[in-house]
């Protein structure tokens, strides 16, 4: 079944001191552009996290974040009081104010370079772990979302194929009405010209012309690739690059169906294979 890159996926865990909020948001990508966001105090988790991403997500514009909300009373910040009350006098001393000021010089004080310190907070392995199968609940319902983004596509994919195969079967029953016309047509040229043609000349003339006009081929190669790309639609796995190249095949046979037919009917069908076809391009770029 295919998937779509668009996504999202979200967790949400309580730690006994923090609350940890698990984001993934994803869009349509050539290849997997992974752009992560956790704290400093994770960052040595960073590269299992990528691993994790890759394997499960594969392709699409990727971003991760993990936020944190401290919920205890407890924090990790401080004031540095020797720091900020060395400010305290330098500003008293450069501003020329008394000590009844001391509340704004304060102020000041605590916005200065080193008033407040934090103390790094280690890694704790267990509490990673909590973490680590948040996230992956986080991917699960990434994985969900675009699954279900991706079955709106699949019945719009079949939808247009069965266009294509319907304007396709147009085309191969005018066929022998274009060949009759081109038959014709050369006829009325030499007629037109009243010069004396050996028959028999003129049939082998006119066997080389429709030879080279004719789109046999194409019809069988385009129905051929318009069954696979719904076998690689039922496929286990999604492959938006495999239906892509497939897509192009379809294009090149409809283009050349096009160009030798020279005939009005046919190429109006073959304008409607095209259209249809444009609009499964469109969507096969957000495929997975």
């Amino acid at each position: 079944m295919i998937q779509s890159m668009t996504g999202y996926g979200k967790s949400v865990l309580q730690l006994p001191t923090k609350k940890v909020t698990i984001e993934i948001k994803s869009l349509n990508s050539k290849n997997l552009d992974l752009n992560v966001r956790i704290p400093s105090y994770y960052k040595e988790k960073e590269l299992s996290v990528r691993k994790k991403l890759a394997k499960s997500l594969v392709r699409g514009k990727v971003d991760f974040s993990i936020y944190i909300e401290m919920t205890a009373d407890e924090t990790s910040t401080t004031v540095n009081k020797t720091v900020v009350k060395n400010y305290v006098e330098q500003l008293r001393n450069t501003l020329f104010i008394g000590s009844e000021d001391d509340v704004e010089l304060l102020k000041m004080a605590v916005t200065m370079p080193d008033a407040l310190k934090t103390e790094r907070e280690e890694l704790d392995e267990e509490e990673w772990n909590t973490i680590d199968a948040s996230i992956d609940i986080a991917i699960q319902e990434i994985v969900a979302y675009r699954t279900d983004e991706a079955k709106s596509l699949e019945v719009d994919f079949k939808e247009r194929i069965k266009n294509i195969k319907k304007f396709l079967e147009e085309v191969i029953s005018l066929d022998s009405d274009r060949i009759e016309h081109v038959k014709l047509r050369l006829q009325k040229a030499i007629a037109d010209l009243q010069v004396d043609v050996d028959e028999n000349r003129f049939e082998q003339e006119l066997i080389y012309y429709l030879e080279k006009l004719d789109i046999n081929e194409e019809k069988v190669r385009l129905e051929n690739h318009l069954e696979y790309f719904l076998e690689t639609l039922a496929t286990p796995d999604s492959n938006g690059k495999k239906l892509g190249f497939i897509v192009q095949e379809m294009g090149r046979e409809i283009n050349t169906t096009g160009s030798k037919a020279n005939f009005t009917p046919i190429q109006k069908a073959v304008i409607q294979m095209k259209n249809e076809l444009e609009q499964i391009k469109e969507q096969i770029l957000n495929v997975l």
